[in-house]
């Protein structure tokens, strides 16, 4: 069998710069995103960004020359990630995201990883002490952040922000799931515009029932930072990454992208004030070790000890 060819080095070089693009975009679009809530309500925000996603990731696929209709067998990983990941995930953040600084929604939304390890246990697969290991350091890392001395439970919505992210990242686990154990026909890049196209017709009559007086202030803050999310850190960011997923091994590329919770806390607290005290810092600390930790199990065998 020929061994699989090694990226070139320039190759390489191109790849870490996508994954900086990408980090950077996706970390920076936390404090953006709770600047946009200031004139919006929840639901709607995050209708509106995966519609201007739709839109602007069926220009980027047709200027790449690659939008291609997905065949049957690629449909149910469309519907998988429109609803999971981009429906769900997006409308519980931005409910969490309401009531919580950015920079701790962004450590609680990456608990994604830690998800996997119970869904993989539910199948029957083996789980290594390196992903053992990283889901206790992480549900520590949670059980810290929701301590009565890291957050004050008697301000309105706070317990409840917590879960809402806590859910945003199960949900964001569940696409992931099917997504490592579908065969894919087209790439991911190629579903993108037809996932958040589904996703569309979904989070709109999503926002419409649960938020009938809702909707997005015609203000420049909330219009900016909406085209902002749906322009740069959503399909441009997806395109960057997903071309480093091709480009890095994949443990090289998960540990890289935890950067993104952690340029969130850094930009939340110098652009928007946030504080980062003992508690969120350790709690944030535990919870990227455990994903860290997750990432490495992963890519052992899982009859490993």
């Amino acid at each position: 069998m020929t061994p699989p060819s090694r990226p070139r080095p320039h190759d390489s070089r191109s790849a870490f710069g996508l994954l900086a693009v990408a980090v950077v975009l996706f970390g920076s679009a936390w404090p953006v995103m709770k600047i946009g809530l200031s004139g919006a309500t929840p639901l709607w925000f995050a209708a509106a960004r995966i519609g201007l996603g739709a839109a602007t990731a069926f220009l980027l696929l047709a200027a790449l020359g690659r939008l291609k209709i997905p065949e049957r067998r690629d449909l149910p990983i469309v519907a998988t990630i429109a609803i999971f990941q981009l429906t769900l995930f997006h409308s519980f953040s931005q409910l969490g995201l309401r009531n919580l600084p950015a920079g701790r929604s962004a450590v609680l939304a990456y608990t994604t990883l830690l998800f996997l390890v119970p869904l993989a246990c539910l199948t029957g697969e083996r789980i290594n002490r390196w992903s053992g290991a990283g889901c206790l350091l992480g549900v520590t890392g949670i059980a810290v952040l929701l301590a009565p001395q890291s957050i004050d439970w008697t301000t309105d919505g706070a317990i409840a922000g917590h879960l809402w992210l806590l859910m945003a990242a199960a949900s964001w686990a569940l696409a992931i799931f099917h997504a490592r154990r579908h065969a894919w026909h087209l790439g991911p890049l190629e579903l993108l515009p037809w996932q958040l196209l589904l996703a569309t017709f979904l989070a709109f009559p999503l926002a419409a029932l649960f938020e009938p007086d809702g909707g997005i202030v015609a203000e420049s803050g909330p219009l900016l930072c909406l085209a902002y999310l749906g322009i740069l850190a959503g399909p441009t960011a997806t395109w960057a990454a997903t071309s480093v997923s091709r480009l890095l091994p994949t443990t090289v590329s998960s540990l890289g992208f935890l950067g993104v919770p952690v340029l969130g806390l850094t930009i939340s607290a110098l652009w928007l004030g946030e504080a980062i005290d003992g508690p969120l810092l350790l709690g944030a600390v535990l919870i990227l070790c455990g994903v860290g930790a997750v990432t490495l199990g992963a890519a052992r065998p899982s009859a490993e000890p």
